[in-house]
């Protein structure tokens, strides 16, 4: 292991959970690690500073989320997705979202409609960040907030389980240039629901989904050996140095 002795203080600054999940989700949808690289606990937890059971917390989470694989009696991997799966779970979308914006067209309420647009403003930052991991998450919350818009439990977390299923295909297998499409494309969506047309609403998620499921491309070469504990550690070096200007304020 390329270990992250340089990252020494930043490791004993004992992270949260969420923090950890937040470091690691991130390196997953940036697409840093290869499909089927194994996560080990023992030395997650020492890149972190934290005991084997807090990681294992969040190891579980990722792997509800379907970024990695748990494996019984085997250990935790990165999710390998395969384009074979894409038209089978996109499918199931056309479907399911194309009943949730016809449900929602003209009659969702100003707070609504801003939160739709608050989104879109934090999709558009992240784009011009070139952040992809934060594209690719809030692409998907996306689709979440209009389920949520439903009301209906059920509906959210059906939504939830086919968009988590989704972004480790759009990690891997999407260009980064496309981000700026799915903005876009989201745009389209929500001016549809302004106007209160079913149809429009419709025909404009049924593009849109048809459309990233076209943008998957296999990958032209396989990618070069990346150290995951060292990427890992990078990852977490940087997310302590950015949020540490806040710390010492705080302090």
């Amino acid at each position: 292991m390329a270990g992250p002795e340089g990252c020494a203080k930043v490791i004993r600054m004992h992270p949260t959970e969420e923090a950890i999940h937040r470091t690691l989700a991130q390196t997953l949808l940036a697409g840093r690690l290869a499909p089927g690289t194994q996560l080990v606990e023992t030395r997650l937890a020492q890149i972190f500073g934290v005991s084997r059971e807090r990681v294992r917390k969040v190891l579980h989470r990722l792997g509800h989320e379907r970024l990695l694989d748990l494996v019984p009696n085997r250990g935790c991997f990165v999710s390998n997705p395969t384009l074979a799966q894409a038209r089978e779970i996109y499918d199931a979308r056309r479907i399911i979202e194309g009943g949730i914006v016809g449900s929602l067209a003209g009659a969702l309420a100003p707070a609504q409609l801003e939160a739709l647009a608050a989104h879109e403003r934090r999709e558009h930052a992240a784009l011009h960040a070139g952040d992809r991991a934060e594209s690719i998450r809030l692409s998907g919350d996306y689709h979440l907030l209009l389920a949520g818009f439903t009301g209906s439990p059920f509906v959210l977390r059906q939504l939830q389980e086919l968009v988590s299923r989704t972004a480790m295909l759009v990690a891997f297998f999407e260009p980064a240039s496309a981000s700026g499409c799915g903005c876009e494309e989201h745009e389209a969506i929500s001016l549809a629901l302004r106007r209160g047309d079913a149809a429009g609403a419709l025909k404009a998620m049924q593009v849109h989904l048809s459309l990233i499921e076209t943008r998957l491309k296999p990958r032209a070469a396989p990618e070069a050996e990346v150290d995951a504990e060292q990427a890992i550690a990078v990852a977490w070096a940087h997310a302590q140095a950015a949020t540490a200007p806040s710390a010492a304020t705080a302090a």
